[in-house]
């Protein structure tokens, strides 16, 4: 099984672009981020022409989480418990396929600007996320945690640490609760594979960034030891972040046998 998450900054905006990716890379299960929509307005069709099903959390211009897949999947959760009523960002959807391998999609709080209410719900966020792979590790169930986690854990995860040292995707607060996931069991996929620095997911749209590889690697899936026992490969696929009308963000993936 593969399984990849893509932060695509609008599925409409970047539809077709989204479209072929699945058309040449085939994950069997995808969790997007910031798909910019409400329910009723995403592209069921084209998706479903493209050989997916949808699962969508959605919100009206911001945010929003889907998870799609080849196969029936059941829709397990439509949010991140713990949180207040009056909490309508749409950041956390959680599929558990036939076969009970379960994928949680996450849009993690950006938290700027620093301090402030933002990086208080961005921490509290965390720690709520941290309670759900709890729960999700005493099922002792394979899951994924899949998404973009607006976080930099290391010095080799950005192109210039020093730029970043004082944004909320680099305090060592946000640093400290993505340890503690790890901590808890969870593996981050990738680094199983590819030990090196400046391998990047996240390239801003000014400056030139992208053609000077000025990113930050923020997007990750992270697997349970259920899940990371069947690990067969992972990576970063860099071709859509070249294209045209291209997300800021690029595709992260796993193999699980």
């Amino acid at each position: 099984m593969k399984v990849a998450s893509f932060n695509v900054n609008s599925i409409r905006a970047r539809l077709s672009n989204i479209t072929d990716w699945l058309g040449s890379f085939q994950p069997d299960v995808v969790c997007l981020q910031e798909i910019k929509c409400q329910d009723d307005q995403f592209p069921y069709a084209e998706i479903e022409a493209a050989g997916y099903q949808a699962s969508v959390v959605g919100q009206k211009s911001y945010n929003g989480v889907a998870i799609l897949s080849k196969q029936p999947v059941e829709t397990r959760l439509r949010a991140l418990p713990g949180g207040s009523e009056d909490d309508e960002q749409a950041r956390y959807i959680e599929v558990e396929t036939a076969e009970g391998f379960i994928v949680g999609g996450l849009y993690l709080p950006n938290g700027n600007p620093v301090p402030g209410p933002k990086f208080d719900f961005k921490l509290a966020w965390m720690d709520r996320l941290i309670a759900r792979a709890e729960t999700l590790l005493a099922t002792e169930q394979p899951f994924v945690l899949c998404g973009d986690y607006n976080v930099i854990p290391t010095e080799g995860d950005v192109y210039s640490p020093t730029a970043m040292k004082d944004d909320a995707l680099g305090r060592p607060e946000s640093k400290d609760r993505f340890y503690r996931l790890l901590n808890l069991g969870l593996t981050d996929s990738f680094r199983v594979f590819d030990k090196r620095p400046g391998q990047f997911s996240y390239w801003d749209y000014q400056r030139g960034a992208y053609d000077k590889d000025h990113g930050w690697r923020i997007d990750f899936i992270l697997a349970s030891p259920q899940a990371a026992d069947r690990l067969t490969a992972a990576g970063i696929d860099r071709s859509p972040r070249a294209r045209e009308k291209a997300s800021d963000h690029t595709p992260v993936w796993a193999e699980f046998s």
